[in-house]
């Protein structure tokens, strides 16, 4: 139910005092690890990452602008894959950012990475795959990022990047066949 009065705060107050960035800049949001978002380890729970990571992105696209005009367009963003790498855990109460930024794209999915920081350092780092959708229809990277106005060069992804997008393929190959 928390992430419901997040998501209100997020989308009624936040994105209101929202500073403007660049289509690649990193987008940061803070919040605080609740005892309702952690587990019997006290600590927060796997599965509150993914969904703190939403409404980061979320914000992201607030950040750029871009967030009224897509929802306008009715594009919903869609997570293709997901990847984490635990670091160290996030206690309660204790006060964090999520970090998002692009890595880049290909003709088909964008790559975003995700990273909660506090001021003990790096928590967990993850990378995104997703696009967007309107009426099942995919949205072309090239025409989002004509909406986005994005004219600079596509950024290089990096080797982890590019071998998880090649493990992703693969394990799509085996389980298809």
């Amino acid at each position: 139910m928390n992430l419901y009065f997040r998501l209100f705060w997020l989308l009624l107050w936040r994105m209101r005092h929202a500073r403007s960035i660049d289509f690649l800049e990193v987008s940061r949001l803070a919040f605080r690890a609740w005892p309702t978002d952690c587990d019997i380890n006290m600590h927060l729970t796997n599965a509150r990452y993914p969904a703190l990571m939403d409404l980061a992105r979320t914000f992201m696209l607030a950040e750029m602008g871009l967030l009224k005009p897509f929802l306008q367009r009715k594009w919903l963003p869609i997570v293709n894959a997901s990847e984490f790498t635990f670091i160290r855990d996030i206690k309660p109460l204790r006060k964090f950012h999520v970090e998002t930024r692009i890595l880049g794209w290909d003709e088909k999915y964008f790559y975003i990475e995700q990273r909660f920081v506090s001021d003990r350092g790096l928590h967990a780092i993850a990378n995104v795959r997703g696009l967007f959708v309107c009426k099942g229809r995919k949205i072309a990277t090239t025409e989002l990022l004509q909406a986005a106005q994005y004219q600079g060069d596509m950024p290089e992804l990096a080797d982890d990047v590019l071998t998880w997008k090649q493990l992703l393929q693969s394990k799509k190959q085996q389980n298809l066949s």
